[in-house]
């Protein structure tokens, strides 16, 4: 039994592994709402996981009982397979989770092999429950055991959070082609909700086309290289929201270089296309983020304060400057540089919400440092009135006007399920484990949207509060403000 208790925790690890770097990291699975079905399948066999460490680890099944434990062998497989098919239909599989994939159904197959004679013993053995022991083993399946759980139990609520991703949106009709990197992202999947909506034509440029059409349908045009693309297309406005997450990995000189290629490069590519097009876009609006002014403490910070120092800085600074490049071809740039997204329906919120409901909300570091943030449909509507209001142009801080510091959300948080928040989590520590990559946690923004304010944009969440309440009717989005729209791209580029 002990070897096959090895192969099984093998097939855990391995499992782990898979989770942990694709499903989460690198798929992002439980904020995509195109997952639902493969975070299903997940739930499941993650269930009978938990239940097949800890039965074998303390357990010897005998009689009807080898029988049932049998059924959970094969209903294991079987989901397994299930799996595969979906994830091969959703989605193009990077060679690593292939290779592990493979690496899977070898090592169970092993397990299986091993524990076939034990159970065929079993079986014949008069039916009971009956209490055994692998010393450390068996404690090692235990903690196995709950580790699995957890992920079934949040892979459960990430299906039924997925259900609804936001509120439905009512819109006036209006027109153009927009296209739109990062669509598939948090961001991207509501905006070109909303883009349809409205009933203009959406162009959505993605690096996996099976996951954009499983999560979109049929509705908009789906392409991986920009070369699909004719020279006589009419494009009104491109969003680019596309770049690698910033919480998937340690700021290694390789994982800085990928964060740098993902956002510049295709920034890049885009000024390129936009440069071939008969007709170049009407407005690019870029994503950046609240980063670009690095650390800054207590210091209140518009939209004329410059670039702070530190990699986020020097990211931001970089994708801002590749989307500069449209300016020469008479393209009207907006660089959103957004704080945290809220939304129940993914991103960090939910992320937040489990320790708080817990009653495990902690106050990182001294708490003081000033947390940016915005809701999602905030968000969405801002780039709108961008793609429709030829007013908004360069920096926009895209941030919400009820500032609040670390501590102070998560005190918030804590209170809206009725918790405390009793707890800290030391910054020294932090910086010496995770190096830069902690500036995601500790770094201070407190930035002012006062271009915002200036262009008279209407938040629907300006608080906490609103932004931690549940969505009680559709998302409204205004008729396009064609006040003062330029008649010809000379004025246009003025």
């Amino acid at each position: 039994m002990t070897a096959a208790l090895i192969l099984l925790l093998i097939q855990a690890a391995l499992g782990a592994t898979d989770n942990l770097v694709h499903h989460e990291l690198q798929a992002a699975l439980p904020s995509r709402p195109g997952a639902r079905g493969e975070l299903a399948l997940h739930a499941g066999r993650e269930t009978i996981c938990a239940v097949l460490f800890v039965g074998l680890a303390w357990l010897e099944w005998r009689g009807l009982w080898a029988f049932a434990l049998t059924g959970l062998l094969l209903a294991e497989m079987a989901i397994t397979l299930k799996d595969f098919l979906v994830e091969d239909a959703t989605r193009a599989l990077p060679p690593f989770e292939r290779v592990l994939r493979t690496a899977l159904t070898v090592s169970y197959g092993a397990f299986l092999a091993l524990l076939a004679p034990i159970l065929a013993r079993w079986a014949v053995a008069p039916t009971a429950l009956a209490p055994t022991g692998y010393g450390l083993w068996s404690w090692m399946f235990t903690l196995a055991s709950f580790g699995v759980g957890a992920w079934a139990v949040r892979n459960a609520i990430a299906v039924f959070a997925l259900a609804s991703d936001g509120a439905p949106v009512s819109a006036a009709p209006a027109e153009g082609t927009v296209l739109v990197t990062g669509a598939t992202g948090f961001i991207g999947r509501r905006l070109t909700a909303a883009l349809l909506a409205q009933g203009r034509r959406v162009i959505v440029l993605t690096r996996d086309r099976r996951a954009a059409r499983a999560q979109f349908g049929p509705a908009p045009l789906v392409v991986e290289d920009l070369t699909e693309l004719p020279r006589e297309l009419e494009l009104d406005a491109i969003v680019n929201l596309a770049g690698a997450s910033l919480a998937g990995g340690l700021w290694t000189k390789g994982r800085r270089r990928a964060l740098l290629a993902s956002r510049v490069e295709t920034t890049r590519r885009l000024a390129d296309f936009a440069a071939r097009l008969a007709r170049p876009p009407r407005v690019l609006v870029n994503g950046s983020g609240a980063g670009f002014y690095g650390d800054g403490g207590q210091m209140l910070m518009d939209e004329e304060a410059g670039v702070g120092p530190g990699f986020m800085g020097e990211l931001c600074a970089a994708w801002e400057g590749a989307a500069r490049e449209l300016e020469p071809l008479g393209v009207r740039v907006c660089l959103l540089r957004f704080g945290l997204v809220l939304d129940w329906a993914g991103g960090i919120l939910p992320m937040l919400a489990a320790p708080a409901w817990l009653g495990l909300g902690a106050r990182i570091g001294a708490g003081d440092q000033w947390a940016a943030w915005i809701h999602r449909d905030d968000a969405v509507r801002m780039i709108l009135a961008v793609v429709d209001d030829p007013r908004w142009r360069g920096p926009i801080n895209a941030v919400a006007p009820g500032m609040v510091t670390q501590g102070e959300m998560t005190r918030r948080l804590s209170a809206h399920f009725g918790r405390r928040a009793w707890l800290a989590a030391p910054a020294a520590p932090m910086r010496a484990l995770l190096g830069e990559f902690s500036d995601l946690l500790l770094a201070s923004q407190r930035a002012l949207p006062k271009r915002a304010f200036d262009l008279g944009f209407v938040y629907m969440r300006p608080t906490l509060e609103s932004a931690f309440a549940r969505q009680s009717g559709p998302l409204r989005l205004p008729a396009p403000d064609t006040r003062n729209q330029p008649t010809d791209r000379a004025a246009m580029a003025a």
